[in-house]
């Protein structure tokens, strides 16, 4: 998987969240900033 440079748009992905909902980069396209956090779990 390539790189991203600091200070470039993100490649879109989705993942499900908490609830299984999937969500994407892409709707939070309009927002100033975004914080990603990816909590691995093993179950």
């Amino acid at each position: 998987m390539p790189r991203v440079a600091l200070n470039q748009t993100a490649p879109d992905f989705s993942l499900p969240d908490h609830s299984g909902r999937p969500v994407s980069l892409s709707d939070f396209r309009d927002r100033k900033n975004v914080l990603l956090v990816f909590n691995r779990t093993f179950t």
